[in-house]
């Protein structure tokens, strides 16, 4: 039976107090590697949201097909074919519509497929029984949180690329600092709902 959880509440929870991205800390790598410019952090963020969104809902249904054929071992193998198929159909989409987003998301795009937030969605659906509603709620949360994280990523990397930051903290010093400011502001919004 799935939690009695509103969908509005599931669906600020998953964007902001349970960040997929700074609460749970899946899908750093393409994050960390893609936020050093705002037109690509913002393509890679919108292409991750639809991917989390689709997929969640995806594999929802096909995680109810596999119980019912009594095949719920194989749901992790499933479920990285249905994020693999969607993330394929995806890339096809950009290549056909923007070239430039396409060239500068490079081998990020199809690495969508192993960003462990996309299968982490659909693992934790299934651990808390999720309802189809809820699950493609917390997918779009999830997609929407992890964009807004790339999004302020990149611009606060954009300033302190700028800033007078000492010679040792350049680089990935600094951004792992920012990364975990990020994470204490993100988490700092716990308690603004009460989820029942």
């Amino acid at each position: 039976m799935s939690p009695v959880i509103s969908p509005l509440s599931l669906f600020f929870a998953s964007i902001f107090t349970s960040n997929i991205l700074l609460a749970n800390f899946l899908g750093m790598c393409s994050f960390i590697s893609i936020s050093k410019d705002i037109k690509s952090a913002n393509g890679l963020g919108l292409a991750v949201t639809v991917v989390l969104t689709v997929t969640a809902g995806i594999n929802w249904l096909v995680l109810q097909l596999l119980v019912y054929l009594g095949l719920e071992y194989l749901r992790f193998v499933v479920f990285i074919i249905v994020i693999a198929a969607v993330v394929q159909m995806l890339e096809m989409i950009i290549d056909r519509t923007s070239q430039t987003l396409y060239m500068s998301l490079g081998i990020f795009l199809p690495l969508i497929t192993v960003n462990c937030a996309v299968l982490g969605v659909s693992l934790f659906m299934e651990i808390r029984d999720y309802s189809f509603l809820q699950s493609v709620v917390y997918g779009l949360g999830s997609g929407l949180g992890w964009w807004l994280a790339i999004m302020a990523l990149s611009a606060i990397r954009k300033k302190t690329d700028k800033a007078p930051v000492a010679a040792g903290m350049k680089g990935a010093g600094i951004t792992m600092i920012t990364i975990g400011f990020m994470a204490m502001a993100f988490i700092g919004f716990s308690g603004m709902l009460q989820v029942q």
